[in-house]
């Protein structure tokens, strides 16, 4: 892992209320604050934020958000800035495959997401992944080569990033690529990091995510290029969330 502090992060999606991510929240914080070699992050829904981030101040773990406007300010009804996220969380998910699929995103305005959250001074966790037909048809690795690379265009804050390799076929299903698939795309990824920016590859970090649990995690863990988990009906439950993060952390 050439000495690259682990990350576990919990996507919430759009589950829980202000109370029960509350709740959720504290039973995560009882379970792992202690734990330590690892960077420990939630990430609520947006109405949750404020709420969690104060319960969580001081403490361990960290708190993101789940997706951002690249827009500063304006008429955008319904929208989220980096300037109304900073304060409240060091985190944001950009380039979801559910944002990518389900509300049409694409790798250019991801690439815009993500400058916008590290120019605010914000770690991007950016998503990237195949689907099922991709996979099947033997072209995974090119398919996410170039949409890395395409979410990466004219970014620069290489030190501020976090990649996330997330299979759409294993998100949810139950069905998680195996450790050696997803050490294989790992290693794709970071190769595309190479390519764009030679220093950064061995620092930054690469998650995997699709259907994580205490089952698979040490596995996984334990390929050379997967620095972490993005996890997410696992992150739910705080006990679950608690093992992974305890796998992954020095204590």
């Amino acid at each position: 892992m050439a000495n690259r502090t682990p990350v576990v992060a919990g996507n919430w999606k759009m589950n829980t209320d202000v109370e029960s991510g509350l709740e959720l929240a504290k039973g995560i914080l009882k379970l792992s604050n202690s734990v330590s070699g690892v960077d420990k992050i939630v990430c609520p829904p947006f109405v949750s934020i404020a709420t969690i981030a104060q319960v969580l101040c001081g403490s361990t773990i960290q708190v993101g958000a789940q997706n951002v406007s690249s827009n500063a300010d304006g008429a955008f009804t319904g929208e989220v800035s980096t300037s109304m996220l900073r304060g409240f969380v060091s985190h944001v998910i950009v380039g979801h495959s559910e944002r990518r699929a389900l509300n049409g995103e694409t790798s250019e305005q991801i690439a815009s997401k993500a400058i916008a959250v590290a120019e605010a001074g914000l770690t991007p966790i950016l998503c990237i992944g195949e689907d099922l037909s991709v996979r099947k048809f033997g072209n995974a690795e090119s398919f996410v080569a170039e949409q890395l690379e395409s979410s990466l265009a004219e970014f620069s804050a290489w030190d501020s990033l976090i990649v996330a390799y997330e299979p759409v076929w294993a998100i949810g299903t139950g069905e998680a690529a195996t450790s050696d698939q997803a050490q294989d795309m790992t290693a794709v990824c970071r190769k595309v990091i190479r390519k764009l920016a030679p220093d950064a590859a061995n620092s930054t970090r690469v998650l995997y995510g699709g259907s994580v649990n205490s089952g698979n995690v040490a596995e996984l863990l334990d390929k050379p290029d997967i620095d972490g988990a993005l996890v997410g009906g696992a992150s739910l439950k705080a006990d679950e969330f608690s093992k992974l993060i305890a796998a992954a952390g020095s204590n």
